[in-house]
């Protein structure tokens, strides 16, 4: 009776709340990121309901001489510094570099588009051969599917055919001015190009000034600030654009051999088609392999399994090669984050908005994460 009373005592269990705080912590990481995307979005609809994004589409329309311009000279200002460095002069190291660049340019005009023109012509000589193949094979498929399950599926493919008639007759019907619409494009973006080229010659003579006027113009407690976001968007971006030319490149001149290889026609513009829809992430290879895949099917089995099987190979020396060897460092995204990135531009700027998703949602990253360095947002909510 006189023992010591017993207490219960209760232990915490750190090990489990450390769990549960650091769930919370990516839960909110990941409400986070939602709530930009959702931001993204809204700001997006409202833009295009109230007419915003239309007038900015056409001030984009009207400057892009300016923007193209300073691109190329942002791309070859580095091989100019280079020069500058060793000794040259800088208006002597800009000459030179932009020559070489306009005899790179000439070669290539000169070289490849007699060529892809000539295969352009071979691809629409081949469409009605391919319609043709096409027609028979689906013949075929539904006298097969007759006889096995013993059903007559005339109605089912007469609406087939009647689609795919009235598809042909609009496509017919719409080829001249589809063609009009081609050449006054080409003939607008080949003057708009020259354009750019001169504005890019004369920002090349004075680039560094560029970003020294922009900085001046702020107050000095944000001058810092700024030239230290601009770096880190300058190297990010600049190791995406020379890494995806670079993949472009090879990824082309491999393809190209590849289909060349497998017999098909217009392997030049097929790879062409194939190196430029690879730079959207995941959808890509999908967008550009499929439709050259489907022609060297309607050429032969042994065409279309050859077209195939280049690829295949081109995809997988591209993901497991190139990609990971030249931009491995460059955008440091999740997977879900560009799939999502992906879906919202391909909603509001198309097949365009899809190539410029990946490298706009670096740079809001990257803006993003500066803001959160200086101002500690989300430790705040966190906290």
């Amino acid at each position: 009776m006189f023992g010591r009373k017993k207490t219960s005592s209760t232990k915490l269990d750190y090990s489990n709340i450390n769990s549960l705080v650091n769930v919370s912590k990516k839960c909110v990481d990941i409400l986070f990121v939602l709530l930009i995307f959702v931001l993204v979005f809204v700001i997006g609809k409202l833009l295009i309901d109230w007419g915003i994004l239309r007038a900015f589409k056409t001030l984009i329309k009207i400057i892009s001489p300016l923007f193209i311009g300073f691109v190329i000279a942002w791309l070859l200002n580095p091989i100019v510094d280079f020069f500058e460095k060793k000794g040259l002069k800088r208006g002597i190291s800009s000459f030179i570099v932009f020559f070489l660049f306009l005899i790179l340019l000439v070669l290539f005009f000169y070289l490849l588009i007699p060529a892809i023109g000539k295969q352009i012509q071979d691809a629409i000589g081949m469409v009605p051969n391919v319609l043709d193949s096409f027609n028979k094979w689906f013949d075929n498929f539904f006298n097969r599917l007759s006889n096995l399950y013993n059903y007559d599926f005339s109605q089912i493919k007469n609406n087939i055919y009647s689609s795919l008639t009235a598809y042909s007759n609009n496509i017919t019907e719409d080829l001249p001015n589809f063609i009009i619409t081609i050449v006054t494009n080409l003939i607008s973006g080949g003057v708009t190009f020259v354009i750019s080229l001169f504005i890019a010659f004369y920002m090349l003579f004075d680039f560094k000034n560029i970003r020294k006027f922009m900085v001046d113009i702020l107050p000095n407690r944000m001058q810092k600030s700024f030239i230290d976001l601009t770096d880190r968007l300058d190297d990010s971006l600049k190791n995406y654009v020379l890494g995806t030319l670079s993949v472009t490149l090879i990824l082309f001149l491999f393809q190209s051999l590849g289909f060349i290889i497998s017999g098909l026609k217009a392997p030049l513009v097929f790879g062409i088609i194939c190196a430029i829809t690879n730079i959207i992430p995941y959808v890509g290879p999908y967008i550009g392999g499929i439709p050259a895949v489907l022609v060297g099917f309607t050429m032969s089995p042994i065409v279309g399994i050859f077209t195939l099987i280049s690829v295949l190979i081109s995809q997988f020396l591209e993901s497991y090669i190139l990609t990971p060897i030249i931009l491995s460092k460059t955008m440091k995204l999740h997977p879900v984050t560009i799939i999502v990135g992906l879906l919202i531009f391909e909603h509001f700027f198309g097949i365009l908005g899809m190539l410029i998703s990946t490298p706009v949602i670096s740079c809001l990253k990257i803006i993003l994460m500066f803001f959160e360095e200086k101002y500690k947002v989300i430790q705040k909510i966190k906290k």
